[in-house]
């Protein structure tokens, strides 16, 4: 597997270095940011006292997520999406709101929503994943103050949540794809899982040409390897944050 020679020089199990700096958006209850290689995303979780209308009276919380990437994220320079969002920002909205929502307790919650916004400060592949590891942290953080106050017990936060992108790279599976590997990539793959090794989302499309059931078997091996590393550096930035 690791004969083949990757962008990066990494091989093709190898996780992008990995870093969570909390407490970046101070007037955020929970703030993250998280470094994969050279892509960087602040994450900022924010609680409010209500819920969406259409869950008024029902006793129930709601996590949702905004996602934005900066014009100076990419290059060249992105247009900021002002008047109307692309399908592919509110795709991976719903996907980090989906992912996300899935390791708490809702009815625990009660009725509040948990904003979490992912603000993309460099692309170079894998954003929404990155997005989705970071704003679990960003999560942890602001509901420890609901827990302090008393107001939400500790059992809520059922699971650690986190993410990754896999894909067949020259016909080989390969962990977490940075971009150049993500635009020549033959199978794009972005999977998330829970604490107990549990899936939670697998997003795949065959760039052109189908792919095999071992082949889907094998970037699925490797994605449960690169996110048990991304579980247990989340857990460590919260045992010091």
């Amino acid at each position: 597997m690791d004969a083949l020679r990757r962008v990066d020089g990494r091989a093709a199990a190898e996780l992008r270095p990995v870093e969570i700096l909390t407490g970046v958006a101070p007037a955020a209850n929970g703030s993250a940011l998280i470094r994969c290689g050279h892509t960087q995303v602040v994450c900022a979780a924010s609680i409010v006292p209500s819920v969406p209308d259409w869950m008024v009276g029902r006793g129930v919380g709601w996590i949702t997520a905004e996602y934005a990437m900066l014009p100076y994220a990419t290059q060249p320079r992105s247009k900021r999406e002002l008047e109307r969002l692309s399908g592919r920002t509110q795709e991976i909205r719903r996907l980090i709101g989906r992912s996300l929502r899935a390791s708490l307790d809702l009815a625990l919650l009660g009725e509040r929503t948990v904003y979490i916004d992912a603000d993309v400060l460099q692309a170079d592949g894998g954003t929404r994943t990155a997005s989705i590891t970071g704003g679990w942290v960003a999560l942890a953080l602001a509901l420890r103050g609901l827990v302090a106050a008393g107001e939400l017990p500790d059992t809520a936060l059922l699971t650690p949540v986190a993410a990754v992108s896999v894909g067949l790279y020259q016909g080989q599976a390969i962990l977490d794809l940075c971009y150049q590997e993500d635009v020549h990539a033959e199978v794009d793959l972005n999977v998330v899982m829970d604490g107990q090794g549990r899936l939670i989302e697998v997003q795949g499309t065959a760039e052109g040409q189908a792919f095999r059931r071992e082949q889907l078997d094998a970037m699925l091996d490797l994605a449960e390897v690169g996110i048990a590393t991304l579980l247990t550096r989340q857990q460590a930035v919260l045992q010091v944050a």
